[in-house]
């Protein structure tokens, strides 16, 4: 009987030993993720520095590291449409320590622009988004064209002759051209640049001859007379330029979206550390200096419900897909 005990005795240590063995194994990955964040966190741009995507990025980047008490790094990714930075983020540790700032091009258009994407709607968890902005029909302001109207009938004048810039292949800032294309029916020729900064430039510069600039990137430009603009999309006129009609307005249909910019992570991301990561970015969101500082940049500030962002990216992952369809944009 006492050997029986002394066994079951041991038999009961062993099990203890080894639950605490499992505890201890488990424990710090819990204690990691309750803990987040320990250490710096990375938002991954898939664009130009200094560009549309990249300026209210750093932005958010200084007011969540305040916030949390960890630096935010900003690497920039640009090239291949987006596909670059998106497909790393989509292979990160999904920690929480890698953060997509994906945008419409890169979380919406690409899926139906590329067939051979490195990445799918299912590596990430769409989180909030950070900005929404118009595009903004410009011109170099010594150009003669003044007018959507006169823009349609220069390009039907001299069929090929005009050039729009774009900040890559799929962007809004290309399809937004291939849309007047097919609206307006004229022959237009597109100038990919890497990145939102380049393209803008090159318009300053007279490189090409119109854009559907982001209003984050040409607001600026605008307001210091270098550009001129002839309308915006959107459902409504700009607050930053109320005198600048809608595409809408001057009659031209399928005219009213805007690009949006967005918090992203790889899929099996902790909930834990998606919600506190979510919860601080749209209070961040909501902090009025960073409400004003996007309606300086020609842009509003987010912070919807993660159900309402990914409602948002589906809806417009359809719509850019049928233009896409519609028009043959096969991009690869």
């Amino acid at each position: 009987m006492q050997v029986q005990h002394r066994r079951r005795a041991l038999r009961l240590a062993g099990a203890g030993a080894l639950l605490g063995l499992a505890a201890l194994a488990t424990a710090p990955s819990a204690l990691a993720d309750t803990a987040w964040p320990t250490r710096p966190i990375t938002f991954v741009v898939p664009g130009a520095a200094g560009g549309t995507t990249d300026t209210p990025a750093r932005f958010m980047a200084q007011k969540l590291g305040e916030r949390l008490g960890q630096s935010i790094v900003v690497d920039n990714k640009p090239g291949a449409g987006g596909m670059l930075g998106t497909g790393l983020v989509a292979r990160a540790q999904p920690d929480g320590y890698t953060v997509l700032v994906g945008n419409t091009g890169s979380n919406a258009i690409n899926y139906t622009a590329y067939q051979k994407l490195t990445y799918k709607p299912e590596d990430f968890i769409a989180l909030t988004d950070m900005i929404s902005f118009a595009n903004v029909l410009v011109v170099p302001v010594k150009s003669p064209i003044k007018s959507l109207k006169d823009l349609v009938a220069a390009a039907k004048r001299e069929p090929g002759k005009l050039a729009f810039s774009s900040a890559g292949v799929g962007q809004t800032t290309h399809l937004m051209g291939e849309l007047l294309r097919q609206s307006a029916g004229v022959d237009v020729v597109h100038v990919p640049y890497k990145g939102s900064a380049p393209a803008t430039m090159a318009i300053v510069g007279g490189e090409t001859q119109f854009m559907f600039d982001n209003l984050t990137g040409s607001l600026g430009h605008i307001k210091d007379g270098k550009l001129r603009a002839l309308a915006v999309t959107g459902a409504t006129r700009e607050p930053e330029l109320p005198d600048v009609p809608t595409m809408t307005e001057l009659g031209m249909k399928d005219f009213d979206k805007v690009g949006w910019m967005g918090f992203f992570v790889p899929s099996k991301t902790p909930p834990d550390i998606v919600k506190k990561l979510t919860d601080n970015l749209i209070a961040v969101l909501k902090d009025p200096a960073v409400v004003k500082r996007y309606q300086e940049l020609g842009g509003r500030a987010g912070g919807m419900a993660p159900e309402q962002f990914s409602k948002i990216v589906e809806r417009d992952r359809q719509d850019w897909g049928d233009l896409i369809r519609s028009q043959k944009l096969q991009l690869d």
